[in-house]
């Protein structure tokens, strides 16, 4: 299976980092590091990129050069399923960091945000707003309207700051989810990295099944999944990143698309349905995603978890404590209790 391979590479990684006295550490933020004084810039290949987006932007801050987040792509074929699937997306794109958040601490201090990379994320491209917009995608039908209402703008608002245009690419793109025209997919950018490769493919799943759904309910209910707003799904977006699972979504007009009957209900509440759907509809799914899609569920998202392992003890030596335990989870390939 996939986490095995990728549990294969973390053993390799530690392996070479041994002599080093250092191993790999899980989540989506360093809890201590200081971007201002430790963030070093690629020396290799591409560093044109590096050292342009350095020149624009302050790439030693939390939103660069402290954060670890898994991407997920999903294929199209054609105009027809890429309007689909980014439809499908930009719903499903507000409640991931419920699911997801594992950044509750930087600057080791507890930053009252469950999902700080996000939160951090959204302003790292503040010179140039046209590259992040609302991090939600705007709706777009087509790629040429995709290429027009996005790109295009984005494209030249960089220019005067990008004279030799290194970074006028499809990737210059911050939004949580962006067009890769390149290999005919969308690539979701909004899931915090977790303990374990295994708690990182459970999430994966989980997130793809709700695409899935709600990409076959395109069918007949596109233009309704089109026509809520970037902001509707914004303000859903950052109550998930400040409280995860406990966020308040009392949109009945989204809860509608998803499919849920309540007007109201927590985030959690809505992800434990659409989770249910999925173990019940695709048993290969179950098999292989149920266990760790239950933790969460039962004990919350990392975030959480890590909270509650930490209590009121922000100390350097707790946090060292809680964060050597999650390197062993990573080592191990098991989930944090």
């Amino acid at each position: 299976m996939l986490p095995a391979a990728f549990q294969d590479e973390v053993q390799y990684a530690n392996k070479l980092l041994q002599p080093l006295g250092a191993r790999l550490m899980p989540t989506a933020m360093h809890p201590w590091m200081n971007p201002t004084a430790e963030t070093r810039l690629w020396p290799h290949e591409n560093r044109a990129i590096y050292d342009a987006y350095a020149r624009i932007f302050d790439t030693r801050s939390h939103g660069w050069a402290n954060l670890q987040s898994m991407h997920i792509n999903l294929p199209f074929a054609d105009d027809g399923e890429f309007e689909r699937l980014h439809a499908a997306i930009r719903l499903v794109l507000p409640i991931i960091p419920a699911l997801a958040a594992s950044s509750p601490i930087a600057w080791q201090r507890a930053v009252r945000c469950a999902d700080y990379r996000m939160q951090a994320y959204c302003g790292n491209s503040n010179e140039v707003p046209s590259i992040a917009g609302l991090v939600i995608p705007e709706t777009v039908k087509s790629g040429a309207e995709y290429e027009e209402a996005i790109l295009t703008p984005m494209y030249r608002d960089i220019a005067p700051f990008d004279t030799e245009g290194i970074l006028q690419h499809e990737w210059l793109n911050s939004r949580g989810a962006i067009a890769r025209f390149d290999r005919n997919a969308i690539e979701i950018r909004v899931t915090d990295a977790q303990e374990c490769p295994r708690a990182d493919m459970a999430i994966a799943a989980a997130i793809s099944s709700a695409v899935e759904t709600l990409y076959r309910n395109g069918q007949t209910m596109l233009a309704s999944q089109q026509a809520i707003s970037t902001e509707a799904l914004a303000g859903i977006f950052h109550a998930c990143i400040r409280d995860a699972e406990q966020a308040v979504i009392d949109d009945s007009g989204y809860l509608a698309l998803l499919g849920f009957a309540r007007p109201r209900c927590r985030a959690q509440e809505l992800w434990r349905w659409l989770i249910e759907h999925m173990l019940r509809d695709n048993l290969e799914y179950a098999a292989a995603w149920k266990e760790p899609l239950q933790i969460i569920m039962a004990h919350g998202p990392l975030a959480r978890r890590i909270m509650r392992a930490v209590d009121t003890d922000i100390s350097r030596p707790r946090l060292e404590t809680v964060y050597r335990e999650l390197c062993d989870c990573l080592r191990d390939g098991r989930m944090f209790m």
